[in-house]
């Protein structure tokens, strides 16, 4: 029979190896990021390998752009839509691993790609005139019935049990 003290090391040795190798893999995810440039390049965006914008270049020929936030936007989820694929790449110790596999499903769940340009979301066959008649006003829906009224609950007597009478008739 195995000494309990045997079984316990050989625990705290599984445990400590475990460890390590949670501290290497969280190592190797601290130094996964993404860059990504806009099409016309003149904004350059950064995210850390939770998806976080770190970093936030804008090319002065873009600063009055009107739509300077969207392009902004967009460049953003394209870098952490390309996320998984870094961190398959930049983390070898969980490689293939169910970890691995988890890791990857969550950032494209979390992280998908973007739409593409001109995407108008929405459903509509071919393009109709925006003059507003497709909106219809809604009318209010109708009130609810004021509730029952209800008889008193207590009229003085107690007769709950044996109408007033003795149990003993």
């Amino acid at each position: 029979m195995t000494n309990p003290e045997q079984l316990f090391a050989a625990f705290e040795a599984k445990m400590a190896q475990a460890q390590q190798k949670a501290d290497r893999m969280r190592a190797e995810m601290a130094t996964v990021s993404v860059a990504e440039r806009s099409k016309d390049g003149q904004i350059a965006v950064k995210v850390n390998h939770l998806g976080n914008l770190v970093g936030l270049e804008i090319g002065h020929a873009v600063r009055d752009k009107p739509d300077l936030a969207g392009e902004i936007l967009r460049t953003v989820q394209v870098a952490q839509s390309r996320l998984a694929a870094a961190v398959e790449s930049g983390v070898p110790s969980i490689a293939g691993t169910d970890t691995m596999h988890e890791l990857v499903g969550q950032l494209h769940h979390e992280y998908p790609e973007p739409e593409p340009d001109g995407f108008v979301e929405g459903g509509g066959y071919g393009a109709r005139a925006d003059d507003g008649s497709r909106f219809i006003a809604e009318e209010e829906p109708p009130k609810p019935a004021p509730p029952a009224v209800r008889p008193p609950a207590n009229d003085g007597v107690d007769d709950d049990y044996f109408g007033d009478g003795d149990y003993l008739r």
